[in-house]
């Protein structure tokens, strides 16, 4: 199947198939002049969707590249057929700097997004946005690491001191999770949302109706979705949860459900 044929079996359009274009380029590159190349880094719904496109085009061979293990924002690097994935070293690919600053300032996650997007650099150049307490990891490509470490010298208003680090050193925050438990007559979308955000389910439906909504990062306004095990649900203004556990039926014939919500 040629290009276009599978870009056209996906629906995508706009922004979205100019993304998953230039993922058949990097993934031809590398089948073609047999070596590694990589994409930029793509978000978890980008992710989904080039595996999908990855699937149809013959399950070609890439491993995705986030820094750590848990990474939510992944480059895909394809293989040439010479080289194992065992010898892959992510350095090669990734690059890694540290913000520091006084103790006595707090800074958040989209400080240091606005500070990027400020800056001019693109939000595909960039991987997760580690904070910590004082400091603040970053996961970029190599092509703005140089760029970053010299000219990044604040975020919002306070001042930042940038280093190089190794992948390796990378401080990773631990996520705070709140566990929940409840039953509901279906594993409906705007039940298993209210449970998850602690929320009415009237209030859920009116959100998914609204496109704020997206299960596994696709947006979605069927409030009567089935969701299952596994399944990540996010809503813009409240965050995200992931449905655990479906259980057995309660007493009262309802489904016993555990989730966790991300704080």
């Amino acid at each position: 199947m040629d290009k276009r044929a599978l870009l056209d079996r996906t629906g995508a359009e706009g922004e979205e198939r100019a993304l998953l274009a230039q993922v058949l380029d990097r993934m031809e590159h590398a089948q073609r002049r047999q070596e590694p190349s990589c994409t930029a880094f793509l978000s978890p719904r980008e992710q989904l969707d080039a595996q999908a496109l990855l699937n149809a085009a013959g399950h070609p061979r890439y491993l995705p590249l986030g820094g750590y293990a848990d990474a939510e924002r992944r480059a895909l690097l394809f293989l040439p057929d010479w080289q194992e994935e065992s010898y892959v070293d992510p350095a090669d690919y990734l690059s890694a700097l540290r913000c520091t600053w006084f103790r006595e300032d707090s800074l958040t996650h989209r400080d240091f997004l606005g500070a990027l997007m400020g800056m001019g650099v693109r939000r595909d150049t960039v991987g997760d946005i580690l904070v910590g307490e004082g400091s603040c990891d970053l996961i970029v490509l190599p092509t703005v690491a140089g760029f970053l470490a010299d000219s990044m010298t604040a975020a919002g208003r306070v001042k930042l001191h940038i280093e190089p680090i190794p992948l390796s050193e990378l401080n990773i925050p631990v996520p705070q999770r709140k566990v929940l438990h409840d039953t509901v007559a279906a594993l409906r979308l705007d039940s298993v949302a209210a449970v998850g955000f602690s929320i009415s389910r009237s209030k859920a439906s009116q959100y998914i109706a609204q496109g704020r909504v997206a299960v596994n990062w696709r947006e979605t306004t069927k409030a009567d979705l089935t969701v299952a095990a596994g399944d990540v649900i996010s809503c813009r203004g409240l965050g995200k949860c992931r449905l655990t556990e479906v259980g057995g039926l309660s007493r009262k014939g309802r489904i016993n459900v555990t989730l966790e919500r991300y704080l």
